[in-house]
């Protein structure tokens, strides 16, 4: 999954607002470098979107109904039959 680069500069924005004001010199390279290493380690991560989630949380439930169905019907088949 990729983040939105307005969400990453946003972050590293904010992050080089921060530096003291006697390192003002630097912001322009720190917040560079902040953006940099924000998508690096974001990229490492296994993250999928809300939307990709929601799909798969969907099926999950359509499974598990699905499978509870399937134990019902096979609790109702293996009753013995009435005399």
């Amino acid at each position: 999954m990729a983040f939105e680069p307005k969400s990453i500069e946003e972050l590293a924005r904010k992050l080089a607002d921060a530096v003291p004001p006697g390192l003002a010199a630097l912001r322009d390279d720190l917040e560079r470098n902040f953006r940099a290493v924000l998508q690096s380690g974001l990229a490492r991560l296994d993250l999928v979107t809300r939307q990709e989630f929601d799909i798969q949380a969907a099926v999950l439930r359509r499974s598990r109904e699905r499978l509870e169905e399937l134990e019902r019907r096979i609790a109702a088949l293996e009753k013995p039959p009435r005399k």
